[in-house]
């Protein structure tokens, strides 16, 4: 693997372009996001948007006890602005310009966002935050079978968004006899089966996978006795991630891949803060004051959100060019 590294200053985003020297492969079409029309994602409460069918608070459509939808409630759906973990957009939002009302009505680019928010990667390596709780796994399995034959996704102009591990590099922190490097291999193994999974059904194009932020240096950890072995914990994750991103590459050359550093992002913001207009990083204030960086214990503000969709959005036509 050859990567190709860009580092855009004025947004402080890191995004590797997977580039690869192999054989005969399948023909790849060239990303070019100005003409991408579909962005799909899946993750968990830093990604999620409410929609009018989903659970109040947690996803765009449906739950794990209303798991099923038929295509006229996926396609009549609506995402109900500002009302997402900063209670503001999450940064799909501008990333896509889908605020609000039906993705298909989107101009230019249509949100189809499954992420549920409090999602690990797999229930059955972590218990679920709720019993409505949708894992990752889920999250594209419910795609798999209600929305891949509702939805366009022709490979030349769609976007699958991958953010995944920040509650599950958190709701381990406590166990005292797990095995975190081991784990977070088994952990990979759920995902890109996931992924895979997506893959199979035809849901190709462009994959972007943005890895877990330097979560030690929020609200609810800051100074706390186990914030090194958190900051520790999330960086190995990051490097199981990165691996895997890399071998799926290798093993699907007809998909772009894609990896943004929201670990390096996230760090560069918060040591230059002042730059970007917020003067307390170590608080939070759940109200729409942009001064924070932090709207609560362990979630970004808005003002965050649309910094990193901006930073996103930079690289992505670094990337088309």
């Amino acid at each position: 693997m050859v990567p190709s590294l860009r580092l855009i200053l004025s947004a402080i985003a890191v995004l590797v372009v997977v580039t690869l020297s192999v054989g005969a492969v399948p023909t790849k079409s060239r990303f070019n996001w100005a003409k991408t029309k579909y962005v799909y994602a899946f993750g968990d409460s830093y990604t999620f948007v409410q929609g009018t069918k989903g659970h109040a608070n947690f996803s765009f459509i449906g739950d794990a006890f209303d798991f099923a939808f038929t295509p006229q409630e996926l396609l009549e759906n609506k995402i109900i602005p500002k009302n997402t973990s900063s209670d503001g957009s999450s940064w799909t939002e501008p990333l896509t310009g889908c605020y609000a009302g039906k993705p298909s009505d989107c101009f230019p680019h249509q949100l189809w966002n499954f992420a549920f928010a409090g999602a690990d990667i797999d229930k059955t390596l972590l218990p679920l935050h709720h019993n409505f709780t949708v894992d990752l796994v889920d999250e594209v399995k419910q795609w798999v079978a209600y929305a891949s034959n509702v939805i366009p996704h022709p490979a030349a102009e769609t976007l699958v968004a991958w953010w995944i591990g920040i509650n599950d590099t958190g709701d381990t922190l406590h166990n005292t006899t797990l095995d975190f490097k081991a784990f977070w291999e088994t952990e990979m193994q759920s995902l890109f089966g996931a992924v895979q999974n997506a893959y199979t059904h035809n849901l190709r194009g462009t994959y972007l996978f943005i890895n877990v932020p330097p979560l030690e240096r929020s609200p609810g950890h800051i100074g706390a006795p186990d914030a090194a072995l958190y900051k520790q914990n999330i960086i190995d994750y990051n490097s199981a991630l990165a691996a895997h991103v890399a071998s799926f590459a290798h093993a699907h050359p007809d998909v772009t891949v894609l990896a943004f550093d929201a670990h390096a992002w996230f760090g560069q913001i918060l040591d230059n803060a002042a730059h970007y207009g917020f003067k307390n990083i170590t608080g939070f204030c759940e109200c729409t004051d942009s001064s924070f960086f932090w709207y609560n214990t362990g979630h970004p503000t808005e003002h965050v959100h649309r910094l990193l969709a901006q930073a996103i959005d930079a690289e992505l036509v670094q990337a088309s060019r």
